[in-house]
């Protein structure tokens, strides 16, 4: 029989040898000349703290900001291609609740490459800039024998043409984006497209990391095409509207590498918005915000026949970000809350559910529209652009549905039971026993910048309350505190 602690101690042999090679690669890299820097530095010429509060990527100071609305103009034409690596280990508290560990914690405790991108873009004209990533996830699919297939895909593509007139009264930057990701335009690092920014790693022992927890969000999801424009006013007042539909035609490249049945189907135009007030003074900046989208998805993506199965959605999002930015101090706040509405079609809305309840009797149906109300809050600090940590806090509430109900009491046992051959079997881990989406929880990490463009991070997420419950959330005993997780990565760009 295996030793767990011998197990575990050498597991963190391997991820400490992991980090070591992957740290002395990249050193070796990067010790070359100062021009050796990815895209936007080069073209700029500027080191890593000019665009990212702390040297942080992609979090972006003002200067950052200003550089993405001018269409990442700024600077001289260079080489216009950047990577990224991903090197991550995921460690779930609790395994041992799960008919099949191996399936519901792949990976657990071992060191992978999770991810990489590459990236094109910058430069092109004076008033025409690009920002297009594409990415590899060696885990994206697993065959019948449990062997992973890896997949490159098109993730976020941003196009735009921007101006700017300034003088002594005034000063407009105004623009228009070609996107493929509802608010990947927006400039502040509270907005959907950027505030998980952290790359998670497809394996399931990841399921439960900081970047698997609650983010504001909208429906419609990305690799959508989508055109907005936007305008910044005396760096105080920015604006932003557009619409969004179905990438498809000459617009397909922005779902490239994604199967038909995988992409996102719109009806019709979709609106939308985004304003934020902005105040700059000394080494302090205040944004206060507020962004939302109207959507109409088709339930079936190979079957955009039927308005009858299409969802209405509405995200609307409060939100603000302060920071402090004075060598050697970094400091950002955040905070963002969204509320979500989601109406279903009528061959989903008022169905039964094959769970009863512990006497036998049918449950509720399901909802013809259900709610939810997600707030999230992060500080961070940053010393010498090297070393720093941070706090955050999530809390998702919503509407109770049987809908959502994975777990519960199968009409054949009048209990709860996982198995497949049951009327109405339970799911484990994963499943929902209340029909509620309330999750709560905090994340703590710290990190190491010790080379540009190369970052060491720690984050350690817990739970409170998971799937609707802190106690017992899956029928099987399993608590929100048992999907506790670190989280330890290795982040490199070149």
């Amino acid at each position: 029989m295996n030793n767990p602690a011998s197990t575990s101690k050498t597991s963190y042999r391997r991820l400490r040898w992991a980090l070591a090679t992957a740290f002395a690669a990249m050193a070796a890299l990067l010790s070359q000349p100062a021009f050796a820097l990815p895209l936007f530095a080069r073209q700029t010429g500027q080191n890593c703290v000019a665009c990212h509060a702390g040297g942080q990527f992609p979090e972006l100071t003002p200067y950052g900001r200003l550089f993405k609305m001018t269409g990442y103009t700024i600077g001289q034409r260079t080489i216009p291609l950047s990577a990224m690596a991903v090197i991550t280990n995921s460690r779930v508290r609790d395994t041992a609740k799960s008919d099949d560990p191996g399936a519901d914690f792949q990976k657990n405790g071992q060191t992978i490459f999770a991810t990489g991108s590459a990236f094109l873009g910058g430069k092109i004209t004076d008033n025409l800039g690009a920002f297009a990533q594409f990415t590899y996830d060696p885990y994206a699919t697993q065959d019948a024998n449990g062997n992973f297939h890896g997949h490159t895909g098109a993730d976020n593509i941003d196009l735009r043409y921007a101006d700017r007139f300034i003088d002594l009264k005034r000063d407009l930057i105004f623009g228009v984006s070609v996107n493929n990701n509802p608010s990947l335009a927006d400039p502040w690092n509270t907005s959907a497209a950027w505030m998980q920014y952290v790359p998670v790693p497809s394996p399931t022992s990841s399921g439960f990391i900081d970047g698997s927890t609650p983010y504001p969000g909208y429906a419609a999801g990305g690799n959508l095409a989508g055109v907005t424009a936007y305008a910044f006013w005396n760096r105080t007042i920015y604006a932003e509207l557009g619409g969004y539909g179905t990438s498809r035609g000459a617009m397909s490249f922005m779902h490239a590498g994604a199967a038909n049945a995988d992409v996102t189907k719109l009806s019709g135009i979709n609106p939308y918005w985004r304003l934020a007030w902005n105040h700059e003074w000394g080494p302090h900046n205040l944004m206060i915000g507020t962004a939302g989208m109207y959507a109409k998805i088709y339930d079936d993506p190979l079957d955009t026949s039927d308005s009858a199965t299409i969802h209405h959605t509405h995200d609307v999002s409060i939100d603000s970000q302060y920071q402090y930015l004075l060598d050697p101090h970094s400091v950002t706040a955040q905070f963002v809350y969204q509320r979500s509405t989601h109406h279903y079609p009528d061959s989903l809305a008022n169905q039964s559910v094959g769970f009863v309840d512990a006497l036998g009797n049918p449950l509720a149906n399901t909802n013809t529209q259900d709610s939810t109300n997600l707030f999230r809050a992060k500080l961070t600090y940053v010393y010498q652009a090297r070393y720093g940590g941070s706090v955050g806090f999530f809390n998702l509430t919503g509407s109770t549905n049987t809908a959502n109900q994975s777990s519960g009491f199968s009409p054949d046992t009048l209990g709860i039971t996982s198995d497949p051959n049951a009327v109405a079997p339970s799911q484990r881990v994963g499943g929902n026993l209340s029909g509620n989406p309330a999750t709560r929880g905090m994340t703590f990490e710290a990190f190491w910048t010790p080379i540009q463009y190369v970052r060491i991070g720690a984050q350690y997420t817990a739970y409170s309350r998971y799937n609707g419950a802190s106690e017992n959330y899956d029928g099987f005993g399993r608590n929100a505190r048992d999907n506790n997780s670190l989280f330890l990565y290795l982040w490199a760009a070149y």
